[in-house]
């Protein structure tokens, strides 16, 4: 039973978090493969938060801060969540207890209070109210609980708590495929991307972290200030990395140049305190695109070479995730445990993770973050192992990584947004059932070809066995019955003394003809290689790149639904009558981050494809042409003065024939693809896989394996 963290100390809001501070700022992380609401239930059973919160012991005689409900919030009762409605007055007895759930209480009879659980982002302190004028003009200083008129400004006092960012909930559980393996990749968090990834808080409360002046929650500037070296929000004092611009479009102000990196030359070590692993090279290669100062840019590219094993890709994801949580990042193929030595999947495990690494730098706003930089860049095997733990233990984002992009002032139509992301939707949808169609017919191609060279293999030993007279036991009998197989074929007059495939003895013709006839066999097995070579190796990275862009819709479903709850937000703003300008701005800034990442598709899924069908093309004419050269040099065999060559020696036997008593007829299988993590079964109801999945990890008859789920994978 995993255990429910203890809250997250709130933050100074004068506070900005640098990189590289070694303090953790939470003890433990809640894992995402669980309902945060299944394992409160189980902690409320017991009557504790958890092991060391002991000031929590008894929830229900804790004094809670008096706070008031935003939303109407129907929670399920199996998981002891509240039901309340907006406006209900609320005790929160503590304010973060995991997963972006807060421990409340509210009344809901005459002497009678529940205690359970309600989202963060559903509720606010009273001490964020402020009563009405009085008669004399005046405001009262203290909170009132009565009072439901807002306060104009998001930007809090220094005394008021800071709001804590929200936990996207990186996994780090004992199964570390459970998530993906089990539910396709997705999370047993029933909260949307809009309030996981902080935009819902951003919209609400805005963000607790300086901001320029004139006080706002954020500013909007014209594009050419957006653009401008001396106007990137330097007065916030913020790293380079933690700023992004969005021009015109919208789509991403990109600050680093575009480069490639190579996953490669895999290895495997072993450690005595995690025993053996699969390091990978990871090269980044920088091209000098354009001329400097006159001087030709180098032939060779700037390079920088680093070691990392599949743990420090995780650990860059996670850091990613975490900081990051606006933009669709790339899934991270799943974690293997069997065969994960193996040459096959060791090769594909380095295809995949040099196809994640290259669609993360590829991102305008990913590959200047810093734990990139880091990840690509920290040569020395020490210091990257003493960076990991800093990066990891870097604040969720939540609302500030909104707070901190800059957008072109009042860019958005509201129309021309809803029916954008309309149509993004249905256009994701369709291009993922269009490219999973074509990844299953690319597989039967594959197939077709390890048909053909089956079949040319079979032409080959056919021509052989017909001018040597053996019998090919795959097929008919050419040239000679089962009765005549133990007596020998020259004496039967089949070839003469020189092998040639004639009754005459010093028959030069002949000689020639079956001469030429076996060198074209042998240029057929050549061809039949050509094809199995092909179907398994240059056919396999197309196939393989295929997979990156088979689920565009899971991958940008968090941005969607980000979108579309915030356009209802946009349009609550700006309701007449309830209107509310700092709302609507901050409204802004998510649509312009949410557009720009579909621009941000745009462009990569005309790279991606543009890519993927010239490559295809490149191979397959490069394919054709090796059999065309094949081809044409066994044609040049029947030519002269080749082919009068030919009659001036005996014919020495060919080294297939030795194959024809047992014919390589038989291909091993072709290797397939490893499954993308979106590639499993569709999402299954949470209870049932919770009841499934801790089965096994806390054990059960063999019955019960067997019709599991993981006894079905495993």
């Amino acid at each position: 039973m995993a255990t429910l963290p203890r809250a997250n100390k709130p933050a100074p809001s004068s506070s900005i978090l640098v990189f590289g501070d070694p303090r953790p700022q939470s003890e433990t992380q809640f894992d995402v493969g669980i309902n945060s609401s299944a394992a409160w239930a189980e902690h409320l059973e017991r009557g504790s938060l958890s092991d060391d919160d002991r000031e929590f012991h008894d929830p229900l005689e804790q004094e809670g801060q008096p706070a008031r409900a935003l939303y109407d919030f129907e929670g399920k009762v199996e998981f002891r969540e509240l039901i309340v409605k907006a406006g209900d007055e609320l005790e929160v007895i503590k304010e973060e207890v995991g997963d972006g759930w807060s421990l409340v209480r509210t009344t809901v009879a005459p002497g009678e209070r529940e205690t359970g659980l309600l989202p963060r982002t559903y509720y606010t302190f009273t001490s964020d109210f402020i009563s009405a004028p009085t008669s004399d003009g005046q405001r009262r200083k203290e909170a009132s609980s009565s009072s439901i008129t807002p306060r104009g400004s998001p930007t809090r006092k220094p005394e008021t708590l800071a709001i804590v960012p929200q936990n996207t909930g990186e996994w780090r559980n004992v199964l570390p495929s459970f998530r993906q393996s089990l539910l396709g990749g997705k999370s047993l968090n029933r909260f949307s991307a809009f309030v996981t990834s902080g935009a819902e808080e951003w919209v609400l409360k805005g963000c607790d972290e300086p901001v320029p002046e004139p006080t706002s929650s954020h500013q909007r500037l014209s594009t050419e200030d957006s653009i401008a070296e001396d106007n990137r929000l330097n007065r916030l004092g913020l790293g380079e990395a933690d700023r992004h611009f969005v021009d015109s479009g919208p789509v991403w102000q990109s600050k680093v140049p575009q480069f490639q990196v190579l996953v490669h030359s895999p290895s495997k070590r072993t450690s005595s305190l995690s025993g053996a692993y699969t390091i990978y090279s990871v090269t980044s290669l920088f091209h000098s695109a354009i001329e400097e100062d006159g001087v030709e840019p180098p032939l060779s590219p700037a390079r920088i070479t680093v070691q990392r094993r599949f743990s420090h890709f995780v650990a860059l994801h996670t850091a990613l995730l975490k900081r990051l949580p606006g933009i669709a990042l790339p899934p991270l193929p799943e974690k293997q445990y069997a065969g994960r030595f193996s040459a096959d999947f060791v090769e594909a495990r380095r295809g995949d993770l040099e196809r994640y690494i290259g669609r993360v730098v590829r991102h305008p706003i990913a590959r200047y973050a810093e734990v990139v930089t880091s990840f690509l860049g920290c040569e020395n095997d020490a210091e990257w192992t003493r960076l990991i733990p800093q990066h990891l233990s870097m604040l969720v984002a939540g609302p500030s990584f909104f707070a901190h992009v800059l957008h072109p002032a009042f860019n958005i139509d509201v129309d021309e947004a809803t029916e954008s992301v309309d149509r993004f939707d249905n256009y994701t949808r369709g291009v993922g059932k269009s490219v999973q169609g074509l990844r299953s017919v690319f597989g039967r191609v594959r197939e077709a070809r390890l048909e053909m060279s089956k079949a040319e293999r079979l032409l080959s030993y056919s021509l052989l066995s017909m001018i040597t007279s053996q019998r090919l036991s795959s097929a008919p009998a050419t040239g000679i019955s089962e009765e005549e197989e133990g007596s020998s074929s020259r004496v039967k007059g089949l070839m003469n003394e020189e092998g040639a495939w004639c009754w005459r003895e010093g028959c030069e013709d002949c000689l020639k003809l079956t001469k030429a006839t076996q060198k074209t066999s042998e240029a057929l097995q050549s061809v039949a290689d050509l094809y199995d070579d092909h179907a398994r190796r240059t056919q396999l990275a197309t196939h393989e790149a295929l997979k990156g862009v088979a689920h565009p819709y899971l991958s940008y479903e968090g941005i969607i639904e980000t979108h579309q709850s915030t356009i209802s937000r946009y349009k609550d703003a700006i309701r007449e009558g309830n209107s509310s300008e700092e709302m609507a701005s901050r409204c802004e800034t998510v649509l312009n981050t949410t557009m720009a990442e579909m621009e941000t598709y745009h462009a990569q899924k005309l790279e991606d494809f543009g890519c993927i069908t010239k490559e295809h093309l490149d191979g397959e004419i490069a394919f054709y042409e090796q059999v065309l050269g094949k081809l044409r040099s066994a044609r040049r065999v029947f030519e002269s003065p080749q082919y009068d060559e030919l009659g001036n020696t005996p014919r020495q036997p060919s080294r297939y024939e030795r194959e024809l008593e047992n014919p390589n007829l038989v291909p091993t299988a072709l290797p397939q693809p490893c499954p993308h993590v979106y590639d499993s079964a569709p999402m299954r109801p949470v209870s049932v896989a919770i009841q499934e999945g801790m089965g096994i990890l806390l054990g059960g008859s063999s019955a019960a394996v067997r019709t599991s789920v993981f006894g079905k994978l495993w």
